[in-house]
């Protein structure tokens, strides 16, 4: 970053990090875990960081002007991931041959949401289930599909600058 745009303040991934730190919170919440049936492990954290993450990237293609910054939020999300296997006592050597195993698992999951969205909840779950670490793996999804998919409309309706600005779910007015 120059001095010019740090002197002027946001810019690129730094103009990201609100939405980034509001994706990993949302993947965070309490109800994928308890009520969606997310193993709350290091794994199934993971899986609702890829999950949240590939839908606000879904959503973030379909805007031009917030297109061209999906890879900047993808820098973020290396940046953080990068992190925290290293915090958790993953060698030089070995992080990034990690860290290509995620963003490729972020790239399988983002493709898989792509081509299913416009199916039913029951297909949806399905590629959920295969994608997905669940405290009983026979279970059916259909939670957290419906869940997911509660998600990805509430995105469709929020503007782009409100996203920018993180909210990533809209704020009821009363």
């Amino acid at each position: 970053m120059s001095f010019l745009q740090r002197l002027m303040g946001k810019s690129g991934r730094d103009e990201l990090r609100t939405l980034w730190h509001a994706t990993v919170g949302t993947s965070r919440e309490r109800e994928w875990y308890a009520e969606c049936g997310v193993e709350d492990s290091v794994q199934g954290r993971f899986d609702m960081i890829a999950l949240v993450m590939g839908l606000v990237t879904l959503r973030m293609e379909q805007s031009e002007t917030l297109a061209p910054k999906t890879a900047l939020l993808t820098e973020l999300f290396v940046e953080d991931m990068d992190r925290q296997l290293r915090d958790t006592g993953v060698g030089d050597l070995m992080v990034g041959k990690n860290m290509g195993k995620l963003v490729a698992a972020l790239g399988g999951r983002m493709g898989a949401l792509r081509e299913t969205l416009g199916e039913s909840d029951a297909k949806l779950a399905e590629v959920l289930a295969r994608n997905t670490t669940l405290t009983d793996p026979d279970a059916k999804p259909y939670a957290l599909a419906v869940r997911a998919r509660a998600l990805h409309n509430d995105l469709q309706g929020q503007k782009d600058s409100l996203l920018l600005d993180g909210q990533i779910r809209p704020r009821l007015v009363r």
